[in-house]
């Protein structure tokens, strides 16, 4: 009796190991699928961010010094996601420029995901080109 509660106990570890071992294995691909989700490169950045800056801004006819980086992975809530910087002056309803605006684009599985208005210090360090798509936007 004694021998066969020790097997049993034996056994029961085992058991348990397996069944333990079997969910860290799961924990550990997701974390690797979300990991990779979000650090897609988005390949259409450009023309994601223009649809969205149409919808997104009041009057996206009257953009000037549009400029925007290259995607590269920034650290953003505890997570690596690619992210664009977008510089841009856009017109008020009262037919006033603004000033430029520095914002922050982020990408989740390779889509734009949200953008950060202020976006300043983020993109500090962003090497920007030309956009000149942003600017030729219409209503």
């Amino acid at each position: 009796m004694n021998l066969s509660s020790g097997i049993r106990a034996c056994l029961l570890g085992v058991a348990l190991a397996i069944g333990l071992a079997g969910c860290n294995a799961e924990w550990q691909r997701n974390r690797d699928l979300a990991t990779r989700q979000n650090t897609t490169p988005p390949i259409s950045y450009r023309s994601d961010i223009i649809a969205f800056m149409h919808t997104y801004l009041n009057d996206p006819s009257q953009i000037r010094d549009a400029a925007v980086s290259e995607p590269a992975l920034k650290d953003f809530d505890n997570a690596s996601r690619y992210a664009v910087c977008v510089r841009y002056n856009a017109r008020k309803s009262n037919g006033q420029y603004a000033g430029t605006k520095d914002s922050l684009v982020l990408f989740r599985d390779g889509r734009l995901d949200r953008m950060v208005d202020n976006g300043r210090e983020a993109c500090k360090d962003a090497a920007y080109q030309p956009f000149p798509e942003l600017e030729k936007l219409t209503r």
